[in-house]
């Protein structure tokens, strides 16, 4: 078995997105219904952009799979982009004529990566680097996490995700086990409750009609992780170093905490740390009375829930732009206005269960690895039974 990774290319409005996934076993089940389904919670989500009514995205599986179960090969996959046909020009592959409109970009948007990438890249266009560092691109890493997820369910994980705040207003709700999920999935703001659905949206609507964006914090939990993943030796073994890189790279992201981090500095020692005891229900042989470390300790997990607030800034692009320059004039200009959403807290959601996935995919394939499904599991059962030599 080979080290798991996973790329994808593609523009915002060029043809579509490609993914290659290296390193899923054989005999995995998956299907591109499987695949939509987890695409299109993406695409859900109170104060989405025009761009959401254009896209219903697809993936096709064009290589890795057979009569319905993976190969253990690589996977591809294909998300044609709807919008395509409307870009052809200005997105083409190859020369145009120079007097074809092909919707230059000089002007720079405070906040997104068109300044420093236009001047590290050498482009005299900032449509270069913006197709790119455009969020489109995360239609692709919920495609390739969606196997997965697929994957990680055979073990009995399951990741789950909601929104914690809109701007302002927060959520009342600490205890996972009050949550209806059921209803979050339902809900366009993915709240926990009626309450804060409506207070979310209230804060969404009163920033539109201020024409401007705003952000908040999303919540991701993955249930039934075994202890183990990770490890204390190195740095870069590190389970949550990990996964805040993952979720640090999701745009607009830009705070990561592992459990309760940074209410647990307001506290004592004595408050934070997660007393263990004896449990023989427990397959551990012992639990922990509470979890404020989020599942995480000495970058393994311990067999508690994982649980990951990400932090994401209100979106650069404003329908009342900001003051600005022209990249190649200098000259003192409004910012670009692109099509865009007016909060993106809800459909972050699912990005941001993507990119845990696709993390945990990788660590639980390296400490159970095997060419196919069933050798894996064989060993993570095998595993799994050898804790109840301690604690006897």
């Amino acid at each position: 078995m080979g080290k798991f990774r996973f790329l994808t290319a593609g523009e915002s409005h060029g043809k579509g997105l490609s993914v290659i996934i290296e390193g899923m076993p054989s005999n995995l089940s998956i299907d591109e219904d499987y695949i939509e389904k987890d695409m299109s919670r993406r695409q859900k989500g109170y104060g989405s952009g025009g761009r959401m009514k254009i896209e219903k995205d697809r993936a096709e599986i064009q290589t890795g799979v057979r009569h319905g179960k993976t190969l253990g090969s690589p996977i591809s996959l294909w998300i044609e982009n709807k919008d395509w046909v409307n870009w052809t020009t200005p997105m083409s592959i190859n020369p145009v004529d120079a007097n074809e409109d092909i919707k230059l970009q000089t002007k720079i948007v405070p906040g997104h990566a068109d300044f420093p990438g236009t001047l590290k890249f050498n482009h005299k266009d900032v449509r270069n680097v913006l197709e790119r560092a455009s969020a489109r691109e995360t239609a692709a890493r919920v495609a390739a996490a969606s196997i997965c997820k697929k994957f990680l369910s055979e073990l009995g994980v399951e990741i789950k995700s909601r929104v914690k705040s809109v701007g302002w207003e927060e959520s009342e709700i600490d205890d996972l086990e009050n949550i209806d999920w059921n209803y979050v999935e339902k809900s366009e703001v993915r709240a926990s409750n009626s309450d804060e659905d409506s207070r979310f949206k209230k804060v969404i609507d009163q920033v539109k009609k201020e024409r401007t964006t705003i952000g908040g914090i999303f919540q991701v939990i993955a249930r039934n992780v075994p202890l183990g993943l990770g490890s204390h030796t190195h740095w870069d073994n590190k389970l949550d170093g990990k996964i805040a890189q993952a979720m640090a790279s999701i745009n607009a992201v830009k705070g990561v905490e592992i459990g309760n981090g940074f209410e647990n500095t307001k506290k004592l020692g004595r408050e934070v740390q997660d007393v263990i005891e004896p449990n023989k229900a427990d397959p551990r042989n012992f639990s922990q009375i509470s979890n404020h470390s989020g599942g995480i300790e000495g970058g393994m997990s311990n067999g508690n829930n994982l649980i990951i607030n990400v932090a994401i800034k209100p979106i650069a692009t404003m329908t009342s732009p900001l003051p600005s320059v022209d990249i190649i004039t200098g000259e003192v200009v409004e910012a670009a206005y692109n099509r865009s959403d007016i909060c993106q807290v809800s459909r972050a959601c699912p990005v941001g269960e993507a990119m845990l996935a696709l993390t945990l995919a990788d660590v639980v394939l390296e400490k159970f690895g095997g060419d196919s499904l069933q050798e894996i599991k064989r060993n993570f059962v095998s595993y799994i039974k050898s804790f109840k030599e301690y604690g006897k």
